[in-house]
């Protein structure tokens, strides 16, 4: 029995992995500071106004950090950013320099602009929802650019739909 219930979790897994999202750096200010983790789970969620949904771990502090600023900035990542990929996703410390040697723009309200980010989106907090390992911000895009036209998204598929 216990061969049956794996095989069903292994199936899940897989099919839960091959959901395919984009990759991107979420930036935010908190004050004088700043900070970027990766981010996987961001959808559309509207036309009109234009609207996203974004899932961040409860645990990361920059949860609180849009909480309290109401804002957020979304970089799109493009195929070739690996650097950038392993920069942020070790994760920093509230008061860690996140974008030392990081080329950035100041052109959005809640949080850096990675210059070598294909495209950002300038995010304001509408609604949040927390349930389970993970909270799911709902925003309003006020403002974003693509930044390099001829670059390709980066698309991720995971193998495990249970591991990052």
């Amino acid at each position: 029995m216990a061969d049956q219930s794996k095989a069903h979790l292994t199936g899940l897994s897989q099919a839960l992995g091959r959901i395919p999202s984009g990759l991107y750096i979420l930036t935010a200010y908190f004050g004088d500071r700043s900070t970027g983790l990766l981010a996987s789970w961001v959808q559309q969620a509207g036309f009109d106004p234009p609207m996203l949904t974004m899932a961040v771990q409860r645990d990361r502090f920059i949860a609180d950090w849009i909480r309290a600023s109401g804002r957020f900035t979304l970089n799109q990542l493009a195929t070739g950013s690996k650097a950038l990929i392993r920069h942020f996703s070790r994760g920093f410390e509230p008061d860690s320099p996140a974008f030392e040697g990081i080329p950035l723009r100041h052109d959005a309200k809640g949080g850096p602009v990675l210059a070598a980010a294909l495209a950002f989106l300038d995010v304001e907090l509408v609604a949040q929802l927390v349930e389970g390992d993970h909270q799911i911000f709902l925003g309003r895009i006020g403002a974003g650019n693509v930044l390099h036209p001829d670059a390709e998204p980066f698309v991720h598929v995971r193998s495990n739909g249970f591991h990052y």
